[in-house]
């Protein structure tokens, strides 16, 4: 019969082993608790990703269906495929090996579609260009050469596409070994050149033309098979440049304290709805003698311009739409309006079937400021004269004008076409009258408005934009395409000089080649 001691021990270490037990016991509980957490959680994503992979393949099937479906297959066609995807990221293939962009076009087998193909045309002018090292023009004494390095690109001049070499020259001498740089290119390691880069984007946002018109015209026009997505991928790298640019010209409007403002509609393609669009915005902002600029907003609210005004203070001169005077509002008095008398004129004449011997005096007044204006713009009066031939001439006018609607909206019984129009003339009666007190300021708005003409005729060749995320980019180029119109830039040799030399400057240098500083250079340069 074991002691009482032995007994007493063995009970002590299973009590010992028992609470050991519970201990692990609970620890398990507790991980097995956790564990069941994650797998919920992990089952969650997978039913999530499971949903996002079966939507994907439902698009893609939608896509593939329609494109290859043959063309009389009801949905996408190819062009419709091809803006629908302009939003997603271009692939950009220059390489001649077996690529996307160098496959054999479905249809003609054998056939190599790559843009590099096009370097080795015979029919293409042959231009070098051959840049030797800073330390062999230095001192040119002992140095062999050894070699070279070849960069080959397409590049265009007006009416003709050119091969051009960049060639430089390598050196040795002793222990030193010598070679240029190659100049910063608009994209790296591309093979086109800032010429045709140029070219591309002044017909397709100043021409309006679409990129598989562009590609259609260099096979046509030149022998030259570029394939449409290569174009769309240059387009878009080319926006990454010039958004530095477009920046800087953002930033010098805001520091202003007047400009003009407007918005155009334009239509998008849906991309949670195949085949179907939307509407969205291009909000148009400029500073007479300055810059224009563009701004993609699918809203036509007020936030669009506040976002992209920022701390601006000063006049924007709007017509009457009532997003500008929410903005006015919620902006506490740091912005104050300015009318247009050209929409005003514009609301008269329209009302003037009602009563057309009153809209006519109206007219005649309004006609009489614009005389005024008409000979300030001969004389080409600044602010100052402008402010003082205006309080001197055109204040009577106006204040004749005003006096005499008020006269006739009492005549007018309300609901009428005319009291509609008087109504709008009296309700911004002070913004109508700012322009008399701020030599800056102009009669009307219609500066911003031939601004937005060719985006206008754009829509009709173009008809949407793409994919909504897309829609920055044809705002970079309105902007400095109209920009370059202001100035009477041609606008092929501003993006030309700008595409060659942009690459290689610093951060702080990019306002010098906003179109306004691009075309005071010039015209110092020419003395």
């Amino acid at each position: 019969m074991p002691a009482p001691d032995s007994v007493t021990e063995r009970l002590d270490a299973l009590a010992r082993r028992l609470e050991a037990l519970e201990q692990e016991n609970r620890a398990l509980k507790a991980e097995n608790e956790t564990l069941r957490g994650q797998a919920k959680q992990d089952a969650a994503r997978i039913e999530r990703l499971t949903r996002e992979n079966q939507e994907l393949r439902r698009r893609l099937d939608h896509f593939i269906r329609h494109y290859f479906g043959g063309k009389k297959s009801e949905g996408l066609s190819p062009g419709q495929l091809e803006l629908a995807l302009q939003g997603l990221p271009a692939v950009v293939e220059e390489a001649p090996a077996t690529s996307a962009t160098a496959s054999e076009k479905p249809g003609r087998p054998g056939r190599e579609r790559s843009p590099r193909r096009a370097l080795d045309d015979e029919r293409l002018e042959r231009r070098q260009t051959v840049i030797e090292p800073e330390e062999v023009k230095a001192d040119p004494t002992g140095w062999t050469r050894i070699g070279e390095e070849r960069t080959v690109q397409l590049d265009y001049e007006p009416g003709k596409l050119l091969r051009h070499e960049i060639i430089r020259p390598r050196y040795v001498r002793q222990e030193q070994f010598a070679i240029a740089p190659l100049p910063a290119q608009p994209i790296d390691k591309g093979m086109v050149g800032a010429g045709l880069l140029a070219w591309l984007l002044m017909s397709k946002f100043v021409d309006h033309l679409p990129l598989h018109r562009l590609a259609a015209m260099l096979h046509r026009q030149h022998g030259v098979e570029i394939p449409r997505n290569t174009i769309s991928g240059w387009v878009e790298q080319s926006t990454d440049l010039l958004m530095a640019i477009y920046r800087a010209m953002r930033e010098k409007q805001r520091r202003k304290s007047y400009l003009q403002v407007d918005e155009t509609p334009v239509r998008y393609l849906d991309p949670d709805s195949p085949g179907s669009s939307r509407s969205a915005y291009l909000w148009v902002y400029l500073d007479p003698g300055g810059e224009v600029l563009f701004q993609w907003n699918e809203s036509r609210g007020h936030e669009a311009p506040k976002d992209f005004l920022g701390d601006y203070r000063g006049v924007i001169q709007v017509d009457g739409f009532s997003a500008y005077e929410t903005l006015a509002s919620v902006r506490g008095g740091q912005i104050t309006l300015a009318h247009c008398w050209a929409h005003a004129r514009r609301k008269i004449k329209e009302a003037s079937a009602e009563a057309p011997r009153s809209a006519a005096w109206i007219q005649r007044q309004i006609q009489a400021m614009y005389v005024i204006e008409a000979n300030l713009r001969r004389r080409k009066a600044g602010p100052d004269l402008r402010e003082a031939v205006r309080s001197s001439q055109t204040a009577m006018v106006l204040n004749r004008l005003l006096k005499g609607i008020e006269i006739l909206r009492a005549r007018q019984l309300p609901g009428g076409a005319l009291a509609g129009a008087l109504d709008y003339v009296l309700e911004r009666r002070e913004g109508l009258s700012r322009f008399l007190k701020d030599g800056r300021i102009e009669i009307d708005s219609n500066l911003v408005e031939n601004s937005i003409r060719p985006c206008a005729i754009g829509r009709k060749n173009w008809l949407f934009v793409g994919h909504p995320d897309a829609g920055d980019r044809p705002a970079v180029f309105y902007s400095l395409m109209a920009s370059c119109r202001l100035h009477g830039i041609n606008p092929f040799e501003y993006l030309r000089d700008v595409l060659t030399r942009l690459p290689g400057v610093k951060s702080s240098q990019i306002e010098q080649f906003t179109p306004s500083a691009w075309a005071k250079a010039r015209r110092t340069a020419k003395g």
